[in-house]
């Protein structure tokens, strides 16, 4: 009877570890649809840059302030900030792959 006891306890065990590999899945997932979010926003932006005069005005959004900027300045920190948001859908991307795997494999146990 002991040893069902432990059965059980393994099993409920390795129920709680399942169940938060599935919270941390959710969460790395959504933390990819706000960078894939944020990467087609930028991706407008970037866009609607290139149909821009060279001495049209451009104001960037500094707390309650319109801040005037300079266009290549503005472009330049545009590409950067989506080269940074592509190597952290990457990094993410990673985490959820082998979070993916981990939960397979806990699933496997469990089940």
């Amino acid at each position: 009877m002991s040893s069902l006891s432990a059965v059980e306890a393994k099993l409920e065990a390795e129920s709680k570890a399942f169940q938060l590999l599935q919270k941390e899945l959710s969460q790395v997932i959504e933390s990819r649809q706000r960078l894939e979010s944020q990467q087609q926003e930028n991706e407008l932006v970037n866009t609607e840059f290139e149909h821009l005069d060279q001495d049209s005005n451009i104001y960037k959004l500094i707390g309650p302030v319109l801040v005037k900027q300079d266009k290549s300045e503005a472009a330049t920190n545009v590409k950067n900030r989506l080269n940074l948001i592509s190597s952290e859908i990457k990094r993410v991307e990673t985490q959820l792959n082998e979070l993916t795997q981990k939960s397979e494999a806990k699933k496997q146990e469990v089940g």
